[in-house]
């Protein structure tokens, strides 16, 4: 019918990648993002991993160039995502056990513990999400401490008032952090996209979290690199007879800092530019699930900016300072390296003048020289016609000889002149 693109289908189908799981009725929900070797990109041991994953439960192995899939495991779902440099697991347990009102979490099935233990990876964010059902939660002092003895609880209300979560960002005993979502009126479509999305939150808060503690440790370097920047600027400024190092001395430490500061630029501009990205997705992710405020806490958007927000504006302000450091060297190797330029203008004009004043000299002396090579010229030719002149005429006409010489004095003087001033006139010619 027509001819078709090769990417077409692919293209297509890309709205609909990564679809988010159906929950129905009470679940556990475990969810690990894992950061993976800095060489794996593709993330070829994490999908040998799902593979062996598949082949333990009877289901088949995924292709190779597959990013995300959904492994069904009996009454549970395993649902895995590749990301750029994380991949992520999510197993949604159903558990019509889980009381509304129960004082205590659900436990973790051996199954689900051995699948942490096992994944490939670091592990940069571990959830534990638990689904109630029910009309909503009474929200009593001793359930709120029972389920959040940190005391830092924030909870919202999310879907357009359809649910209500519950979390205080902290880790467990068992190193996962704890969220209750209060399921109201959800249909199993929406929870599951609610729930992605709340793992989502977390998930993209750790990973942007990754850039503040590089800035933290990469904070002293740049003070340095400031500093010295500061200092060579100083130096440059400094009245000739004050300085105590040539131009091309700071020219080369400018350079060598220019160096330094753009491999730190290299070894940090990526994450720095990732963590904003999720700091963004972040923002977007907490806009999607529609808060609403439950009475006397703080919702987790408000959490997030009293918390995560100054985290990142620490990144930000890191970023801004390596720009305007990498600018500050740029402007202070263009001053100096206009000085030097203007210094060896002045030093070839110099050197110029000295030229052109030796040239003068050389060439008074050299019209000195043919001024003198005209006579003795001239003396040799006249020596020449005297010797003609005695073989011409007798010895006795001593008086013709002297009339003769005195002749060719000014003839000779004349004919030699003129030919020396030729010869210049064609050597300039050339």
């Amino acid at each position: 019918m027509f001819t078709e693109h090769p990417l077409r289908r692919e293209l297509n189908d890309e709205v609909h990648a990564r679809p988010p799981l159906r929950i129905d009725g009470p679940a556990l929900v475990l969810h690990l993002a894992c950061l993976r070797a800095p060489g794996d990109a593709a993330g070829a041991a994490d999908l040998h991993f799902i593979a062996d994953l598949a082949q333990h439960h009877g289901a088949a192995a995924p292709d190779p160039g597959s990013r995300y899939g959904i492994l069904p495991r009996g009454e549970t779902q395993l649902k895995w995502e590749l990301h750029t440099e994380f991949t992520s697991y999510t197993l949604v347990m159903p558990r019509p056990d889980i009381k509304a009102e129960g004082l205590g979490w659900a436990d973790l099935p051996a199954d689900a513990r051995m699948l942490a233990t096992q994944v490939p990876g670091q592990v940069v964010a571990a959830q534990l999400l638990e689904i109630r059902s029910g009309p909503g939660m009474q929200q009593t002092a001793e359930l709120i401490g029972a389920l959040f003895p940190s005391g830092d609880t924030v909870a919202s209300s999310v879907g357009d008032k359809a649910a209500e979560v519950w979390t205080d960002f902290r880790l467990g005993p068992t190193g996962f952090g704890r969220m209750l979502l209060i399921n109201r009126s959800l249909s199993a479509g929406r929870a599951g996209r609610m729930v992605q999305r709340l793992l989502e939150i977390e998930t993209y808060r750790l990973m942007a979290l990754l850039s503040l503690a590089l800035a933290r440790r990469a904070n002293a370097t740049l003070a340095d690199l400031e500093a010295r920047l500061k200092s060579l600027i100083e130096r440059t400024a400094a009245p000739d007879a004050q300085r105590d190092e040539g131009d091309r001395q700071l020219l080369d430490a400018l350079t060598r800092l220019a160096a330094e500061t753009a491999s730190l630029g290299t070894a940090t501009r990526y994450r720095l530019s990732a963590g904003a990205a999720y700091a963004e997705l972040v923002m977007r992710r907490l806009s999607d699930i529609r808060e609403g405020r439950v009475d006397g806490l703080s919702r987790l958007s408000s959490f997030l900016d009293r918390r995560f927000t100054p985290a990142m504006r620490t990144c930000e302000a890191f970023v801004r300072r390596l720009d305007q450091l990498e600018t500050g060297i740029d402007r202070a190797s263009d001053m100096l390296r206009t000085r030097v330029d203007v210094n060896l203008q002045a030093q070839n004009s110099a050197l110029l003048k000295d030229m052109e004043s030796r040239s003068r000299t050389q060439l008074r002396i050299q019209e000195a020289v043919e001024g003198l090579s005209v006579f003795a010229i001239s003396y040799y030719l006249i020596g020449l016609l005297k010797v003609v002149t005695d073989g011409l005429f007798p010895v006795e006409n001593e008086h013709a000889h002297k009339l003769l010489a005195a002749i060719a004095v000014p003839i000779v003087l004349g004919a030699v002149w003129l030919g020396v001033k030729r010869l210049r006139r064609a050597l300039k010619g050339h």
